[in-house]
């Protein structure tokens, strides 16, 4: 894949979407679908927040892309009304779409694309508008806290309720949202809470960029009332507390109407900080480790591995999936492991001398030290093991992910990071004990991939993976998403062996590994060292 000449953030604005509510306005979300190159298959990219009640919504949430200027990047975007909390799209009303490249939008002028929503035959759709600009690459987050006194009453029974909107000024004096403060509710003298947003959100990396500030009331229906404005710099934000950052709060239309009107309340910054977002490169770059343990699923279901049609057959002309998996993610995660050293494990076999069955047994013989040389040890151990083994069952994930946990925890100062890969049918049989281990996991410097192989359905796979619904285990939710979760048949194009992605596997595979180990470093306050 070509190297992506620069990191663009799109920003998602709707105009006069179809009303599927009755006795309210739709509560729109937009999906990003991409595809991968020389694939025609759309892929959930990501979605943004819903925005209640409107039919013009300005979205918050950003996609930030990789922009390849060598690449055709298609784009879909997908525009639902949310009626419930469920994450399945089908269950809400489709209100249209728009497709275009990414380079479309990059190539329009101001690099602003305007286009009709389609997608119901008969229908208007509205309008969607992408505004795409190029990320700087200034990775500086600020923390901010306001507090505002005196607000105007807007409410009839009680006080307002009082939130804040953010917007950045763009280079053609356009404005962009790009932070929402909570709402406070029932008073004229909110404090909000603290909040963290990258500098270049805020301003673009351009300092003196002016930065726009709305204050409104709450209403439950949508209709918010507006208090008030002011506007500020970056520049001007950065003193911190003191009497610069005293704004006063107008209502453009109240001045022009009242002589006597001096403001509708004040909004006071109360601090200020700013620190350097670091990267997985720079953790890697300052000497963390990453550790990787393989763990293969022997249970019977997997079929008898002398026979052809067996996920396990050890063919002299092809490598069976379970080999290709190993292989495809191993190439590129050993380049982090500077000792090249892999433990792996077998699981829900009969193992010699006395036939027991076994959770977690080495590949390699050893229990003392299950660790092979490099990827193709691994392999030699896994072709080994399958000659003396007696598939069995049942398939159970929690005593490997135990085993890797145990040793997280004896590193947690994140100089090293454990990735343990699971290769497996799918039909899980201890899911409870697997919750409860993942959310103990998710504690440490650890990630589980799960590379599902075969046909079966992998609905508890697509759970453990908690991409859309975080997982618990008795009521304790895990801290961070540690798992991901891939069905080796994606990749397989035609028959078994031919042409098959491997690269775009492990893509896949690795592609939550960074934010993943960065989301461990970041919860601990773990600093990646200076560079030597």
């Amino acid at each position: 894949s070509p190297v992506p000449a620069t990191r663009v953030e799109l920003t998602v604005s709707c105009r006069q979407l179809l009303d599927r509510d009755t006795f309210s306005k739709s509560d729109p979300i937009c999906v990003l679908y991409t595809q991968r190159p020389g694939s025609h298959q759309w892929r959930e990219f990501g979605r943004t927040e819903v925005i209640d009640n409107s039919l013009n919504p300005d979205f918050l949430h950003k996609f930030v892309l990789d922009y390849c200027f060598e690449e055709r990047q298609n784009l879909r975007f997908d525009l639902y009304d949310v009626d419930s909390k469920s994450p399945d799209l089908s269950k809400h009303d489709f209100l249209g779409q728009a497709f275009c490249t990414l380079g479309e939008i990059v190539g329009s002028a101001g690099s602003r694309l305007e286009k009709p929503l389609t997608g119901i035959p008969g229908k208007k759709c509205g309008t969607i508008i992408l505004l795409a600009e190029e990320l700087g690459n200034c990775r500086d987050v600020a923390t901010l806290q306001f507090c505002a006194n005196k607000l105007d009453k807007k409410d009839f029974f009680g006080k307002s309720d009082p939130f804040m909107v953010f917007y950045r000024s763009n280079e053609d004096g356009t404005f962009t949202i790009c932070h929402k403060t909570e709402v406070v509710r029932n008073t004229l003298n909110p404090i909000w809470a603290a909040f963290a947003i990258p500098v270049r959100a805020l301003c673009n990396g351009d300092r003196d960029r002016a930065i726009k500030v709305e204050v409104y009331d709450w209403d439950r229906d949508g209709s918010h009332d507006f208090i008030g404005e002011f506007t500020t710099s970056y520049r001007e934000l950065s003193r911190g507390q003191s009497h610069f950052n005293v704004y006063e709060v107008v209502n453009p239309r109240k001045k022009m109407k009242k002589k006597k009107y001096l403001n509708s309340g004040t909004v006071t910054l109360l601090s200020f900080a700013v620190e350097a977002e670091h990267t997985f490169l720079d953790y890697i770059r300052g000497g963390t480790q990453l550790n990787f343990t393989v763990a293969i699923d022997f249970t019977a279901s997997n079929g008898n591995p002398s026979q052809p049609t067996s996920l396990h057959y050890l063919s002299p002309f092809q490598l069976n999936a379970y080999s290709l998996a190993l292989r495809a993610v191993g190439d590129i995660i050993q380049d982090y492991d500077s000792d090249k050293m892999f433990p792996a494990l077998g699981f829900g076999a009969k193992v010699p001398p006395d036939g027991h069955v076994s959770h977690e047994f080495p590949l390699n013989g050893d229990a003392s030290n299950p660790a092979c040389h490099g990827i193709a040890g691994v392999l030699e151990a896994y072709q080994r093991s399958l000659r003396h083994v007696q598939l069995y069952g049942p398939t159970n994930f929690a005593p490997v992910v135990n085993h890797v946990a145990r040793s997280a925890a004896t590193v947690l100062d994140g100089s090293q990071y454990f990735v343990l890969l699971i290769i497996t049918d799918g039909v899980i049989s201890d899911m409870a004990q697997t919750k409860e281990a993942i959310v103990n996991a998710a504690k440490l410097p650890m990630s589980i991939i799960i590379v599902g192989v075969g046909q079966a359905e992998f609905d508890a796979m697509v759970e453990l993976d908690g991409d859309d619904i975080r997982i618990s285990s008795r009521g304790k939710v895990a801290e961070r998403d540690i798992v991901q979760f891939v069905p080796f048949r994606d990749y397989m194009t035609g028959g078994p062996g031919a042409g098959l992605s491997m690269a775009g596997l492990a893509r896949e595979v690795l592609a939550e590994i960074p934010d993943q180990l960065l989301s461990y470093m970041k919860a601990r306050g773990i600093k990646p060292p200076p560079h030597p």
